[in-house]
């Protein structure tokens, strides 16, 4: 009975359905409709009898699954599945009908950190590839030797040890730069990305030829900085070749596919940029041979020129003689001429040391001194005859001074009267009887009361 032919209507509902027939029917319509799913959950529950199969119940927080898969499926995990281990299985539903259990048949099984991991992988590498981001066209030469490379890796691990090891063995001339970055962690991708833009925005400052982008070995998890868009777009965008050293034998990362070479690890990166000094040694060694016999047929040669030039001199003693005697006269020549040098250095020498005697500080301080003597006696008789000018002066202001004031006319026997808010009183009508008034005489204040007043006519 398949779930076309027993399809139940209103019509059917008299016909009775044994156990095993139900059973059958509802696998029918599960593995028909569901013959391909893919499922993510928790392990629970799992047994391994003798037989070689396996059963567990897949779990997430609200529900459980079970599931079974037969030995000549399981066969080909590349893991041993747990308790607690989260995993994606693909297979299709179906229903033991023995026990009418609804359950999964697993075919394939993979760890869900890693599954979704490749998946992306895989996704990524798809699109990329389709871009043109890996192919030969786009990918720079690898030289075998560098005078200057870059590294982009971490400052704290042992790749970039294991490279500037390489580089002092087999060439130590060659300059590396470390441009450090994280290789493992959410920063990691952002961080590589911005070293190879730092590096080919420097590259012509520094004299940067190459960079090296890699790290050690590790999990597919520890390696996903090396999966990222980003810095597979930075390794394709940039002018300076790249080599992608990730310290994995096996798997392969985004970069390595993006990058003009691709090494197993960073050593290897190093053995492939870097010349055998060795072989220089031993170029060396065969140009110093050559060179010592090329000197020694010259030497040869030379030594039997001399011989030839030897048996052609005659008598050399009267030739020496006479440079004996050339060498004489110009020594006594030399002597005359020195002697005369002398002198005239010492007459110069006499007239500058009179000029210098003449403008020796000495004596220029000797007459400022002179100077400022008499100008000090010039001003303190300057300032003599203006204080007695002064002194004159404030005489004649200080008698006048005197003359007009009223002190001096109250001494004559006058005085000054003021009204009560000491105002000075000019006029008989500012005041009236009764008013206090004071009187300043030269010694000393008069209060007294208005008692009496007289108008002068004049003011009418």
């Amino acid at each position: 009975m398949t779930a076309s032919s027993e399809k139940i209507t209103d019509s059917d509902q008299e016909k009775i359905l044994s156990v095993s027939g139900l059973n059958h029917m509802a696998r029918s319509l599960l593995e028909g409709h569901f013959s391909r799913v893919s499922v993510e959950g928790e392990i629970s529950n799992i047994a391994t009898p003798a037989s070689g199969h396996w059963y567990l119940t897949l779990k997430d927080k609200n529900s459980q699954l079970r599931c079974a898969m037969f030995s000549n499926r399981n066969r080909g995990t590349l893991f041993k599945p747990q308790n607690g281990n989260q995993i994606i299985v693909h297979g299709k539903l179906s229903i033991y009908e023995g026990r009418g259990d609804y359950q999964l048949i697993i075919e394939s099984m993979e760890e869900a950190g890693d599954g979704a991991l490749r998946r992306a992988f895989e996704q990524l590498k798809v699109k990329l590839q389709s871009e043109g981001l890996f192919g030969k066209e786009a990918k720079k030469d690898i030289k075998p030797h560098y005078n200057h490379i870059a590294v982009i890796s971490s400052a704290t691990g042992a790749a970039f040890q294991d490279i500037l090891s390489v580089f002092k063995r087999r060439f130590p001339a060659t300059r590396i730069t470390l441009i450090p970055a994280a290789v493992q962690g959410s920063r990691a991708p952002d961080e590589i990305a911005k070293a190879i833009i730092l590096a080919n925005k420097h590259r012509q400052k520094l004299g940067i030829q190459a960079l090296i982008v890699g790290r050690g070995g590790g999990s597919l998890e520890d390696l996903q900085a090396f999966n990222d868009e980003g810095v597979a777009r930075a390794i394709f965008s940039s002018d300076l070749p790249i080599v992608s050293a990730v310290g994995h034998e096996i798997d392969f990362t985004i970069s390595d596919f993006v990058a003009d070479l691709r090494v197993p690890t960073p050593s290897a990166a190093a053995e492939q940029m870097s010349p055998n000094q060795q072989d220089y040694f031993e170029s060396l060694d065969t140009y110093i041979t050559d060179l010592e016999l090329l000197l020694r047929h010259k030497i040869t040669d030379l030594k039997r020129q001399a011989n030839w030039l030897s048996n052609q001199l005659k008598s050399p003693n009267r030739k020496l003689q006479e440079h004996a005697q050339q060498l004489d006269r110009l020594e006594n020549q030399l002597r005359l001429a020195i002697d005369n040098k002398i002198i005239i250095r010492r007459s110069k020498f006499d007239v500058v040391a009179k000029s210098l005697s003449a403008l020796s500080p000495a004596n220029q301080v000797a007459q400022k001194l002179e100077i400022l003597k008499n100008i000090n006696l010039l001003l303190k008789n300057s300032m003599r005859n203006s204080l007695q000018k002064t002194n004159v002066m404030l005489g004649s202001l200080a008698r006048n001074l005197s003359s007009v004031s009223p002190l001096n006319t109250l001494e004559r026997g006058y005085s000054i009267t003021y009204d009560s808010q000491l105002k000075p009183i000019r006029s008989t009508k500012s005041i009236s009887i009764g008013d206090t008034i004071r009187s300043h005489v030269f010694k000393g204040i008069i209060e007294s009361t208005v008692s009496k007043l007289q108008h002068d006519e004049s003011e009418d």
